[in-house]
C-alpha cells in the first residue's frame, strides 16, 4: 500500500523533477474533448487560476485553440519558460519519417518554438483515414524503435525538452527500454481510485519514469466524484470530490491533468496544495475496488474478426 506521503515530500510541492532535471508542474489542464472554449479555458487557467502546465494532442483537434490561449497568456505577461506544454504524436504518424513533420505541425498550431514534453499517444500505428473501429488492414506494423529514435533526435535538436509515452503496457515498455538511448521521462496513463493501474505504475519506478494520471475523476459513465466513499472523504475535509481525487493522485506521486471547460471548476481543481488527505482516508480511497478502464482503446484498435487485435485484452497485452 502506498503511503499517503509517498514521494510527495513537502505537502506544498507543486512540481515534480523529471529524470532530465526539468521541472514539471504537478497539476496540468487537460484539453481532451475541450470544445470551442479551449482558448478561453487555457488563458483563464494560466492567468487567473495559476496553472503552468497544459496537456494537449494533435488528435484532440484543439491545438490551434490551445495556441491562442497560450499566446494570450504570454501577452498578459507570463514567461514561456515558466510554462510546461505537452503534446502527443498520433497513431497515423507512427513511422520514423513522419515524426518531425508531425511535431512541426503541432508547434505551428501551438505558436511555439519548442514543447516541453512530446508523447507517443498510443503504441499502435493506424493507416491514414482508419475507421472506428478499424477495418481489416487499418492497424499496421509499428516500428517502435525507429520512431523513438526520431523522438530522441527532436530532443537533440532542441524542439522538445523531454519525450514520453502514453497508454503503454509493461510488455511494451520493456521492449522500448531495450533500445532507447533516452529513457522516457514520463508515462501518461489512466489512473483514479477505480483504476489504479498498479502494474505499469510500479514498472515505471525502477527506470525513474515519472507518471502522469489522466481521467483522474473517472468518466461520465463512472464518475468517481459521485462515489459515496469519495464524497464522505470530501465532506470530512471540506473539499470538493474533484479536489480529493486530484489530491489522491498527487499523494501517490503522480502529476495529474484534470479537464474542465468551466472556469469555476478549472480554478477549484488546482486548489490542491497546502493540505493533504490523512493516511487513513488515503487508504480508504485506495481500497475502492478496481473496476475497469474508462479508455479501453477498443474503438480505435480492435477488429474482432480480422485483428490483429481482436479484444481490448489483447490491446493491453493481457496484463489487466
Amino acid at each position: 500500500m502506498a503511503s499517503a506521503k509517498a514521494t510527495m515530500g513537502q505537502e506544498k510541492q507543486d512540481h515534480f523533477v523529471l529524470k532530465s532535471g526539468h521541472a514539471m508542474p504537478a497539476v496540468g489542464l487537460g484539453t481532451w474533448r475541450a470544445g470551442s472554449d479551449t482558448a478561453h479555458s487555457v488563458q483563464t487557467a494560466i492567468t487567473e487560476a495559476g496553472y503552468r502546465h497544459v496537456d494537449t494532442a494533435a488528435e484532440y483537434g484543439v491545438e490551434k485553440e490551445v495556441g491562442k490561449g497560450l499566446k494570450a497568456a504570454m501577452e498578459a505577461g507570463i514567461d514561456r519558460k515558466d510554462l510546461f506544454v505537452t503534446s502527443k504524436l498520433w497513431c497515423t504518424n507512427l513511422v520514423p519519417e513522419r515524426v518531425r513533420p508531425a511535431l512541426e505541425n503541432t508547434l505551428k498550431d501551438l505558436q511555439l518554438d519548442y514543447i516541453d514534453l512530446y508523447h507517443i499517444h498510443w503504441p499502435f500505428r493506424l493507416k491514414d483515414g482508419a475507421h472506428k473501429p478499424p477495418e481489416a488492414g487499418e492497424v499496421l506494423e509499428f516500428d517502435m524503435e525507429g520512431v523513438w529514435k526520431e523522438m530522441e533526435n527532436l530532443v537533440k535538436d532542441g524542439l522538445v525538452k523531454d519525450i514520453g509515452i502514453c497508454n503503454y503496457t509493461v510488455t511494451k515498455l520493456d521492449r522500448l527500454l531495450r533500445s532507447a538511448k533516452i529513457t522516457p521521462a514520463v508515462c501518461q496513463m489512466e489512473m483514479h481510485p477505480g483504476w489504479k493501474n498498479d502494474k505499469i505504475f510500479e514498472a515505471c519506478k525502477k527506470p525513474g519514469i515519472h507518471v502522469t494520471a489522466y481521467s483522474p475523476l473517472g468518466s461520465s459513465e463512472k464518475n468517481l466524484a459521485h462515489d459515496p466513499v469519495v464524497e464522505k472523504v470530501a465532506n470530512k475535509l471540506n473539499k470538493t470530490p474533484g479536489q480529493v481525487l486530484i489530491r489522491w493522485a498527487l499523494q501517490r506521486g503522480t502529476s495529474v491533468i484534470p479537464k474542465s471547460s468551466k472556469d469555476e471548476r478549472i480554478k477549484e481543481n488546482i486548489q490542491v496544495f497546502g493540505w493533504e488527505i490523512p493516511e487513513e482516508d488515503f487508504k480508504v480511497l485506495c481500497s475502492i475496488k478496481d473496476e475497469k478502464r474508462v479508455l479501453t482503446g477498443e474503438e480505435l484498435f480492435v477488429n474482432k474478426t480480422h485483428g490483429p487485435y481482436k479484444s481490448a485484452s489483447e490491446v493491453w497485452d493481457h496484463e489487466n
